[in-house]
């Protein structure tokens, strides 16, 4: 589609090592500090990247893990919320999530990119929400890993 939406892309820093980090993105414990409310995970490519959510709206995203670097970067597919569902949500989902660690003099960046968007009024509402949503998640990730070394 050349005039499919651009993908979300979100950055945020965090000072922590990256080992740490990337734990916070394969551990189900831990997601359910910032990013769901419960989440399986089965951490290799083709394993389950579940994630159920009481709020923003009550939904499971039953993602698939379709890349995946220890330490490095982690891909899964979306399944968005009822509002968006009959759009986005496939067989197959029609959005991937794409995360990346990088080093960076402030610390490790974390880049966060949900691409496969469409065209359209109804994508752009789509849109908007889930970049809302990653933005107000990240920050929710940053804090966590930071109260969690330090306290």
């Amino acid at each position: 589609m050349d005039d499919a939406l651009d993908a979300i892309l979100i950055q945020v820093t965090i000072p922590l090592p990256v080992p740490m980090i990337y734990a916070a993105f394969i551990d189900p414990a831990q997601l359910s500090h910032w990013l769901a409310d419960s989440a399986r995970v089965v951490p290799k490519v083709g394993g389950d990247f579940s994630l159920t959510f009481a709020e923003p709206v009550a939904f499971t995203s039953a993602g698939t893990i379709d890349r995946m670097t220890a330490d490095v970067d982690l891909g899964f597919t979306w399944e968005a919320p009822p509002e968006f569902a009959s759009l986005m949500n496939g067989p197959p989902a029609r959005t991937r999530v794409y995360v990346r660690l990088q080093e960076s003099p402030e610390g490790i960046d974390i880049t966060l990119e949900h691409e496969g968007w469409g065209s359209g009024a109804p994508w752009e509402d789509a849109r908007s929400w889930h970049f809302h949503f990653w933005d107000e998640r990240l920050q929710r990730l940053k804090d966590y890993l930071i109260r969690a070394a330090y306290g």
